[in-house]
């Protein structure tokens, strides 16, 4: 019994290991459903310097959220697999907080009614470090670091693009599934379907090219108030060069400015494994009594 105790929690163990990484949504009417794609980012090893320190494990959307699921979320019959661009910041920290509030976790921006502030000491949820973000929240925009580390960390270095070993940068045309969306690569220009060119360098797409991203992080250290600049990350389709798209590159833009060049994409705790594996125990437990 023992011995086949310890394979049940061996395979459980290979299951959650291996598990597609895909949280489930409801739109605000009920009437329809999204997915959204994480890929897992390590804590493991990190950059000893600048941009991409993140020391615990965290998961990055592996997609820019798309129109069709932005609509769903605002119940609209409306959506493309395109970017949602033309989305403020505080419009994308709205949907992160539904993200959130509709899976029974807590809000992870502080709004009252359109006015937004920040988590003070005391409040459930503040950590002094970042008090854009309450520490409870599930999902969540990136933190530039979070973000920077998700594109361009290798486990040993930043690269300077978010290319896997033996590719590089090179304009893709939105069919051919490889490439990436700069310097005005389709016709006509414009963002294309997430997902229609290469994937990056830890199972991303698109984090260089088709739109600029919203970072959570304040461009001003420190500077938490509500009309604070935020920076914007990996380049558009609308930039002459691949240089936007690098990992010395960024912009800055007031949270209330909306672009078709600029959209934006999630980030996530990790689930425990925990739960999962006694879940999954359990489980098989009961139908091996069955038998």
């Amino acid at each position: 019994m023992k011995k086949k105790m310890i394979m049940l929690v061996s395979m459980i163990l290979l299951l959650v290991v291996n598990v597609v990484s895909a949280d489930t949504f409801v739109s605000v009417d009920g009437l329809s459903q999204f997915d959204i794609d994480f890929v897992t980012i390590s804590g493991d090893t990190n950059p000893t310097s600048g941009y991409g320190q993140v020391t615990g494990d965290y998961r990055m959307g592996k997609f820019e959220i798309s129109n069709d699921q932005w609509n769903k979320y605002a119940s609209s019959t409306l959506g493309t697999e395109r970017p949602a661009a033309y989305t403020s910041w505080f419009e994308a920290a709205k949907f992160v907080n539904y993200l959130n509030t509709s899976t029974g976790n807590d809000a992870a921006y502080k709004f009252t009614a359109d006015v937004m502030g920040v988590w003070q000491d005391g409040e459930d949820g503040y950590d002094a470090s970042n008090p854009f973000r309450n520490s409870n929240a599930k999902y969540f925009m990136p933190t530039e670091d979070e973000w920077v580390k998700a594109a361009y960390w290798n486990g040993t270095t930043l690269q300077t693009y978010a290319t896997k070993p033996g590719e590089s940068l090179h304009q893709g045309d939105g069919t051919s599934g490889t490439g990436w969306n700069y310097d005005w690569a389709t016709n006509p220009p414009g963002p294309w379907d997430v997902g229609s060119g290469s994937e990056e360098l830890n199972g991303t797409f698109d984090m260089m090219g088709n739109v600029w991203e919203w970072m959570e992080s304040p461009w001003y250290s420190g500077d938490y108030s509500s009309g604070s600049a935020r920076g914007v990350r990996g380049g558009s389709y609308g930039y002459y060069d691949g240089r936007s798209s690098s990992s010395r590159y960024y912009s800055v833009v007031g949270p209330s400015y909306e672009s078709y060049y600029i959209g934006f994409r999630v980030a996530s705790t990790v689930p425990e494994p925990c739960s999962l594996v006694l879940l999954g125990i359990g489980g098989l437990i009961l139908r091996n009594r069955k038998r």
